[in-house]
C-alpha cells in the first residue's frame, strides 16, 4: 500500500467512527430523554419516578461530557499523526536524546503525559461536577491528585521495565519478536490477575475482613453448594471515593478473593448480597473468566502479530504524517502509532464482543437463580440501577456497542421466567 493511499483509508475509518460514536450518543440522549417522565412497566412499583429521571439526567449528563471529551481526542490523534504532531515531537527529542533507549522512552513518555493533561481537566470535571451533582463524589480534591500521583509512579515501576523488554524484543529478537513479547505479556497478565489485589489495590483503598458472622456463614454455605474455594471475604472502603456500590472476585487459582464495596453492603439485604454473589461465582463455575482470558490472549497475539508485520511498512509511518528514522529506532514510534490507529479500525466490530458478554451474563443469571434466589436477585438489581442512577431505558444500538451487561429489562424479564 502507499502512504496516501493509507492516509485516506485512515481518515475515512477515522471520520467513520468519530460520525458513528456522535450519532450512538445522540441517539442514547433521545431515547433516555423521551422515556424520562415515565418509569418503565416493569419497574413501576419498585423505582420512583424521581430516581427513575435522576438516572435519566445523570445517563445524559454523562453522555454530553463523553461527546466533548470524544471530539478533543480525535483532533488530537489527528494532531499527532496527520498534522505531525509525531513527527516534531520525534525531531525535538531525538535532537536532544539521539536515536536509542532513552529517545523511545522519552517519546512514549511525552505522548502519555500529554495524553493524560488533555484528559485531566475532564476527569476533574466529571468527579468533582458531574459526580457531585447526583450525590456519588466523596473524594476531595487532595485525594483525587494523591491517586493521579500514585497510579503515575505504579505505572512507571511497573511499565517501564515492561516497556523496555519489549523495545529490546523488538530491536534484538528477530522476525518473531512479536511472539515472545506475546509470551512475557501473557505471564504479566497472569501475575498481576494472581497478585494485583495484595501488591497493587492496598496502596489505593483499605481492605478488611468481613465482619458480618451472619453474612460470612450465609456467603461460605453458597460458596460449599456451588463447589467454590477463596481465600478470603473483604470489604473495600469504597465510599471514601464515590457512593457507586460494587462486587468484585480478584486473584486466580487457589489464591482469589471476594471483595465487596461497603458501599453494597449498605444498601443490600444478606439474601440480596448472597445473589449478587451466586451470579458472580456463576461467571467462574461455567468458565467465563478462563474463556475471557483466552480470548484477550489470543486477540493480542492477532494484534502483536499485525505490529510484527506494519513495524518494517514505510508506508504505515509516512501515511500517519511521519518519516522514519533512518539511523534510529523506530519502535516506540510504531507503538504509539498502533495504539492510535487500533481503536480506529476496531470499534465497527465492538458488538461482536458484546454478544459474548451479554450471554455470559444471562448464563451467570440462570446459575445465580438456581442456587440461590431469582426474586432475591432481581431486588438487588433492582436497588443497583437505583443506587448507581443506571437508566433503565438505554438507547438499544448504543447499549449494542458500549455496555457488556443486557438491559436492566430484559435481565429482569429473563429472570422472572427462571
Amino acid at each position: 500500500m502507499d502512504p496516501h493511499s493509507f492516509s485516506l483509508l485512515f481518515a475515512a475509518f477515522l471520520v467513520a467512527t468519530l460520525a458513528v460514536k456522535l450519532w450512538l450518543s445522540s441517539r442514547h440522549i433521545r431515547h433516555v430523554a423521551h422515556h424520562r417522565d415515565t418509569v418503565p412497566e416493569q419497574f413501576a412499583q419498585k423505582i420512583p419516578l424521581a430516581a427513575h429521571q435522576k438516572a435519566a439526567d445523570y445517563t445524559i449528563a454523562k453522555t454530553r461530557l463523553k461527546i466533548v471529551l470524544l471530539v478533543i481526542n480525535t483532533a488530537a490523534v489527528v494532531g499527532f499523526t496527520l498534522l505531525g504532531g509525531l513527527q516534531w515531537l520525534s525531531t525535538e527529542l531525538s535532537t536532544l536524546a539521539g536515536g536509542g533507549m532513552v529517545y523511545q522512552l522519552a517519546l512514549i513518555a511525552a505522548v502519555s503525559v500529554i495524553s493524560t493533561v488533555i484528559d485531566l481537566p475532564f476527569d476533574y470535571y466529571k468527579q468533582f461536577s458531574l459526580e457531585e451533582k447526583f450525590g456519588f463524589n466523596k473524594m476531595t480534591p487532595g485525594l483525587f491528585f494523591t491517586d493521579l500521583i500514585k497510579h503515575s509512579i505504579v505505572g512507571a515501576l511497573i511499565g517501564l521495565p515492561l516497556l523496555c523488554v519489549t523495545l529490546l524484543l523488538m530491536d534484538k529478537a528477530g522476525s518473531l519478536w512479536w511472539l515472545y513479547a506475546w509470551m512475557i505479556w501473557c505471564g504479566f497478565q497472569i501475575f498481576m490477575l494472581g497478585f494485583y489485589q495484595t501488591l497493587i489495590a492496598p496502596l489505593f483503598n483499605k481492605f478488611t475482613p468481613l465482619e458480618d458472622e451472619s453474612l460470612r456463614s450465609r456467603i461460605e454455605g453458597l460458596m460449599q453448594r456451588v463447589g467454590f474455594a477463596s481465600k478470603g471475604l473483604f470489604v473495600m472502603d469504597g465510599s471514601r471515593r464515590s457512593a457507586h456500590g460494587n462486587a468484585y472476585f480478584s486473584g486466580f487459582g487457589a489464591a482469589k478473593r471476594i471483595v465487596f464495596f461497603d458501599t453494597l453492603l449498605s444498601r443490600l439485604a444478606p439474601n440480596e448480597i448472597e445473589a449478587v454473589l451466586a451470579h458472580e461465582l456463576g461467571h467462574f463455575k461455567l468458565n467465563h473468566v478462563i474463556k475471557r482470558i483466552l480470548v484477550m490472549f489470543a486477540l493480542s497475539l492477532a494484534f502483536l502479530a499485525l505490529l510484527g508485520y506494519l513495524k518494517n511498512q514505510v508506508w504505515f509511518y509516512l501515511g500517519l504524517g511521519v518519516m522514519p528514522l533512518m539511523n534510529g529506532s523506530n519502535d516506540a514510534m510504531v507503538l504509539i502509532l498502533f495504539m492510535f490507529t487500533l481503536p480506529v479500525f476496531t470499534f465497527l466490530f465492538s458488538p461482536l464482543l458484546s454478544i459474548t458478554s451479554r450471554k455470559n451474563e444471562f448464563e451467570a443469571d440462570a446459575f445465580a437463580a438456581k442456587h440461590s434466589n431469582s426474586q432475591d436477585l432481581i431486588s438487588a438489581l433492582v436497588k443497583l440501577y437505583e443506587d448507581n442512577a443506571s437508566t433503565l431505558t438505554p438507547d438499544p444500538l448504543h447499549s449494542a456497542f458500549y455496555d457488556s451487561h443486557p438491559p436492566a429489562s430484559v435481565r429482569v424479564q429473563k429472570l422472572v421466567g427462571a
